[in-house]
């Protein structure tokens, strides 16, 4: 806690010992660094310290751990978030909370590796909340609806974010055109159209229509729609 904080928190007095060569905002932004080009999994005190020219030990000056640097580095991507702009509609605004959970996990996939359930509350956190609840303050939401609100397009966006994510490293591997003339004669025969006929019309036509098996851009603009969409209704029945 006292790290996260740690600039509003005042520095303990009477701390000795030899003068660090960095801080700790710069060993986080290291991590955040490595972590987007490497992934989590290379993110380790050792690999971190590395980044730096420092030796592994010393980094133990800065962080105790990697799981309190995994929660130093969340908070630090939370807080690069934009202000969502007061004067666009309330629909927009409300949009734009789920857009940018899905934006900041497209550019930072490793947060999908770290569990969000009940990470300590940061700086960066909290000012993001903040934002969000000012984005959709006034539209004739209750406070216990607006938590609900953000939680369930954050969510949304998260799902959406993972399936974006599994289909970019998919086609990096083996398009999907390649793939579908490598397996689609055997799924022919093992799944005949007379025996899946709804399977079959429908897949038809989402392969016609996205040249793949499905677009997670195009999910989520559908699913955002509805969403808000339903959200709305519900204050416009009020």
């Amino acid at each position: 806690m006292r790290l996260l904080w740690r600039h509003t928190v005042p520095a303990r007095a009477g701390g000795r010992g030899p003068k660090q060569k960095v801080g700790v905002d710069a060993v986080v932004a290291a991590a955040v660094a490595l972590a987007d080009r490497d992934g989590y999994d290379r993110v380790s005190i050792r690999a971190v310290a590395a980044e730096l020219g420092l030796r592994p030990m010393s980094l133990y000056t800065y962080v105790p751990s990697k799981d309190a640097l995994a929660v130093l580095m969340v908070d630090a991507v939370a807080d690069q978030d934009a202000a969502i702009p007061a004067a666009a509609p309330a629909r927009r605004r409300m949009g734009a909370i789920a857009r940018q959970v899905r934006a900041e996990l497209l550019a930072h996939p490793w947060l999908l590796e770290v569990s969000p359930w009940r990470l300590v509350l940061g700086p960066g956190r909290m000012r993001r909340y903040e934002r969000q609840l000012a984005a959709i303050e006034g539209i004739g939401l209750s406070d216990l609806d607006m938590d609900r609100v953000i939680a369930v397009l954050s969510e949304f966006a998260t799902g959406n974010a993972r399936m974006a994510l599994a289909a970019s490293r998919s086609a990096a591997v083996l398009s999907d055109a390649r793939w579908w003339e490598e397996h689609g004669p055997l799924l022919d025969r093992l799944m005949p159209a007379a025996e899946y006929p709804l399977s079959t019309r429908v897949g038809a036509a989402v392969g016609e229509h996205y040249q793949a098996p499905a677009d997670p851009d195009d999910a989520f603009e559908y699913g955002l729609d509805r969403l808000l969409d339903g959200i709305f209704a519900e204050l416009d029945a009020k």
